[in-house]
């Protein structure tokens, strides 16, 4: 009786705590994104102009349309098509329990994990369905969701309170778009990729069969020391992610793997003979690589002399984001206006979505408004990610990247570096493709724990 009551009070705490979270960040969901008519926006390597004759700012919520020309207002459709088409995760709560502890929702310590997940599923869309698609419902979400999630919030308090006084299951509150789905008429191909996009917003749902889920991360972030609860770092949510595909049994992940950086450096070898490994199971295909490279931006502070590299790197089509944030906070940066950065932020709970259902509600999974951070206020601790489909594309890739570290640095020393050969050439130990009894190699295991307590912030 005792751990019954035990039990209950840890749940209304929870939902306390989901509650102050929710208020603590919806008002910077709800306030309106300006961006300037003058200058580009780029967004994970694909430029929108916003210019007209008249100067100022330019709200990308749909408001004021009407102020500007068809032409300049068909582009700015097209950026927020864009931006709402990526995958959005966020604090989540209600979700099945943590295995190994009482909780059941991440809000408050989850968010470097929920910004890793947006960076590998922006990979994964670029590995299905291409940089060219967007989800055709992108345009649909009503952007008034994000003007009333404060009321949201209260709303859902109450209702959670009064569940709990009458021992019955919180009541979920839907939007009306996802209550009667219409009907398309999709050829073979558009079908082909709402398959897709379900499919890969299902890898990361919250349930422990999930194979990038909360639950898979945070199993393979204990053998690097972390709990759930813990506060994650970048560089340690690089190495879990590379862990969940490599574990992935999925077959249509076999197609993919992931490499991680070794003290800022990229071995072109052991990148290639990642994508290679499939030769070794008899088939011809290589397998699609996605490159993350943990880097500091400097010392105490982000420095500004990073900045066009920044620019650069997301710039690129095979660019799949940036882990990084603020002090404590972290957010998912996917491109950038003049000196600020535009991001997602995971930093909102929402009620637990059961993915394996058919017909989930997207909506959720989905950002209606992008918001700008000025590059200056960014934590120097981040995480890069690239994507290569082919070796080919990841030769390219190196020659180009190197070009843009040598040009924007004004550093002795580049921030991080494309080297040939293998890690082991220079006397590194080299990190096997695959373990059978542990997930992480003793080097590996060092290398997580100096991240988890050096001088990293963790995000």
């Amino acid at each position: 009786m005792e751990a019954t009551g035990t039990d209950e009070v840890e749940k209304i705490k929870s939902k306390f705590m989901s509650a102050w979270h929710n208020m603590k960040y919806s008002w910077v969901l709800k306030t309106k994104t300006y961006f300037s008519r003058n200058s580009p926006v780029f967004l994970l390597g694909k430029c929108y102009h916003f210019k007209t004759d008249e100067s100022g700012e330019l709200s990308t919520d749909g408001s004021n349309f009407d102020k500007i020309n068809t032409e300049i207002s068909g582009n700015v459709e097209e950026f927020r098509k864009d931006f709402i088409s990526r995958i959005w995760l966020t604090y989540r709560e209600e979700f099945p329990q943590i295995k190994g502890s009482a909780l059941t929702t991440d809000c408050g310590w989850g968010c470097t994990l929920r910004t890793g997940q947006m960076l590998l599923a922006q990979g994964l869309m670029l590995h299905f369905l291409g940089r060219a698609w967007v989800w055709p419902d992108a345009l649909d979400i009503d952007n008034s969701d994000s003007e009333s999630w404060t009321a949201h919030t209260v709303k859902k308090l109450t209702a959670s309170f009064e569940a709990s006084l009458t021992a019955e299951r919180e009541p979920k509150i839907l939007s009306n778009h996802h209550q009667g789905t219409l009907k398309r008429n999709c050829d073979d191909n558009e079908m082909r990729n709402e398959v897709y996009h379900r499919k890969i917003i299902s890898w990361f749902g919250d349930s422990p069969l999930a194979a990038f889920g909360l639950h898979q991360l945070i199993e393979y972030g204990k053998k690097s020391g972390k709990l759930a609860g813990d506060w994650y770092g970048p560089a340690v949510v690089a190495h879990i992610l590379r862990k969940a595909v490599e574990e992935a049994r999925d077959p249509e992940l076999q197609g993919v793997t992931v490499y991680v950086a070794q003290d800022c450096t990229v071995y072109s070898s052991d990148v290639i003979d990642r994508q290679c490994s499939f030769m070794d199971s008899g088939k011809a295909d290589t397998k699609a690589v996605i490159i993350l490279v943990p880097v500091r931006l400097g010392g105490e502070r982000t420095n500004m002399d990073y900045l066009e590299f920044v620019k650069g790197i997301l710039s690129l089509e095979y660019c799949v984001g940036i882990i990084g944030g603020k002090p404590k906070q972290s957010y998912y940066f996917a491109g950038f206006q003049d000196d600020s950065l535009i991001y997602m932020d995971p930093h909102y709970c929402q009620s637990f979505v059961d993915v394996s259902i058919k017909d989930f509600p997207l909506e959720s999974f989905h950002c209606p408004s992008p918001k700008k951070m000025s590059f200056k206020k960014m934590d120097p601790s981040c995480t890069i990610g690239f994507y290569c489909r082919t070796v080919q594309d990841f030769e390219k890739a190196s020659e180009e990247i190197t070009k843009m570290l040598k040009s924007s640095s004004k550093e002795k020393y580049p921030l991080f570096t494309f080297v040939k050969g293998h890690s082991r050439d220079y006397d590194f130990a080299s990190s096997p493709l695959h373990e059978e009894n542990d997930l992480f190699s003793e080097d590996e295991k060092k290398r997580l724990k100096r991240f988890s307590t050096e001088e990293f912030v963790l995000l």
